[in-house]
């Protein structure tokens, strides 16, 4: 869930709040303690229904009426069957003049993640890729550094701070020993205190354990074919890494089943970053929600090139997944376009 805050007294913001980690301070209570005496009267912009249920943290409608604040526009509202509604009603009785539905479609769009999760218990999925005009994520011998620019490096790293985790396969781990990080400008600033989960999907259990992805802050989860499980790999400090058995045909494992159990551990948006034949995998198997591409212009070429997405894909140009709600943005010489499945 991505959710935001704002109060502001007299045409002057005094307090301002965002999501934080679960059983911290919900980003309402977290513009109220910001505002202090100031919250008394002042009217708060929200992105999403304060919550009115007791979960790891006190319900912010409680604070809300607590803190004395007069107003409150709420953009959307909370799906969630313990509030749906529930919160506006205690605030309205409560004597809080509530305003419903200003920029719904953008907080919507800003908690798609959270929705989907809501609706369906499974975490949204984003495919994130860069490729050549030609459609190659790297050249035959495997160098893909870089092609994208530092604006669309940077622009990607910074969904890396939005998600609760990044996924990616086996030969992406081997040929780039990448570390998947949320960091600064195109990768190359400090990272950040709030690392996303990383998930690698090792169906036969080929990623050593001195991949420099499990001496990274932050957790990794590896999933793993139930009969591929080494004894190094049960030994790595649970602190690095935890490798999950799963089932598995032939080696690879069944992903919707990966993906159920990331939502059982509350992980609501995985953005994944890769390779090939993960990405086919999970078109193939309708597991996407959204689309980022970027497009550099450059020629790769090569029959041995790897393409972004392979898998089995659609027999003809018909069948094709079609994206909506096309969006096209510029990073220097880059395109991104995004969509939704």
């Amino acid at each position: 869930m991505s959710l935001s805050t704002v109060l502001v007294h007299d045409g002057v913001v005094v307090g301002l709040g965002h999501t934080q980690q679960p059983g911290l301070a919900h980003a309402e209570v977290m513009a109220i303690n910001q505002a202090g005496e100031m919250a008394k009267g002042a009217t708060m912009y929200v992105t999403l229904e304060p919550c009115c249920h007791h979960g790891k943290t006190p319900p912010c409608t409680a604070a809300i009426i607590s803190a004395g604040i007069s107003e409150v526009h709420i953009a959307v509202v909370d799906p969630n069957p313990q509030v749906c509604g529930k919160g506006i009603q205690l605030l309205e009785a409560a004597g809080i003049k509530t305003v419903i539905g200003e920029y719904e479609q953008k907080a919507k769009e800003v908690n798609e993640g959270y929705f989907k999760y809501i609706k369906t218990g499974s975490p949204f999925v984003i495919a994130k890729f860069a490729m050549s005009l030609d459609g190659k994520i790297a050249t035959r011998m495997g160098d893909s550094k870089w092609i994208t620019g530092d604006e669309a490096r940077n622009y990607a790293h910074g969904q890396r701070h939005i998600v609760d985790a990044v996924m990616v396969g086996a030969n992406t781990v081997l040929a780039d020993d990448p570390q998947l990080t949320a960091r600064g400008y195109s990768g190359k600033g400090g990272r950040a205190k709030l690392q996303p989960l990383r998930v690698i999907v090792d169906g036969k259990g080929r990623v050593p354990t001195t991949a420099r992805i499990f001496s990274e802050p932050g957790k990794t989860l590896v999933a793993v074919a139930s009969h591929y499980l080494t004894d190094d790999m049960r030994k790595l400090p649970c602190e690095r890494a935890e490798y999950v058995a799963l089932n598995s045909t032939d080696g690879i494992i069944d992903i919707a089943e990966l993906l159920r159990m990331l939502g059982q551990r509350q992980i609501t948006t995985i953005m994944v970053e890769g390779g090939s034949k993960l990405l086919g995998y999970l078109f193939d198997h309708n597991l996407v929600d959204k689309v980022l591409a970027f497009i550099a212009p450059i020629i790769i070429g090569g029959d041995e090139a790897k393409t972004a997405v392979g898998g089995a894909g659609v027999d003809k140009v018909r069948d094709a997944l079609q994206l909506k709600d096309i969006r096209i943005e510029r990073f220097e010489d880059e395109i991104l376009i995004s969509g939704y499945t």
